[in-house]
């Protein structure tokens, strides 16, 4: 089954990293990714920049309208995903807590709709 882990945008919590903390925090952040793919969990991730770059699109009537900013006006947003693949719910899970202690945030975890007649 594959499922969706839905990162905050705003992840780690607490007084600004410094350059080095920085460095080791994306580095065992590779190193987590590199596990899930050693494990043959990952299917794919990514990190998305700050909502304020956001263009919103809407179709109206025969008209194609569009719009700066975030979709919804709210201080919480998407700031990443992994699409992970598990046998179950609770090897999803499993991965999500290691995301979630490593971010210091809660990870949202959902499943993925793999087949639309579903």
């Amino acid at each position: 089954m594959t499922y969706y882990l839905l990162r905050p945008g705003q992840a780690v919590q607490g007084p600004p990293m410094s350059e080095d903390e920085l460095k080791e925090h994306m580095q065992a952040i590779l190193r987590l990714e590199a596990d899930m793919k050693s494990t043959g969990a990952w299917v794919f991730g990514g990190r998305l920049h700050d909502p304020s770059t956001a263009t919103v699109v809407r179709a109206e009537a025969d008209d194609v309208l569009t719009t700066d900013g975030p979709f919804a006006e709210t201080k919480d947003h998407l700031g990443g995903f992994y699409l992970i693949r598990t046998s179950n719910l609770d090897g999803a899970l499993e991965w999500a807590g290691k995301v979630s202690a490593l971010i210091r945030a809660s990870i949202e975890v959902r499943p993925f709709v793999d087949d639309m007649t579903s």
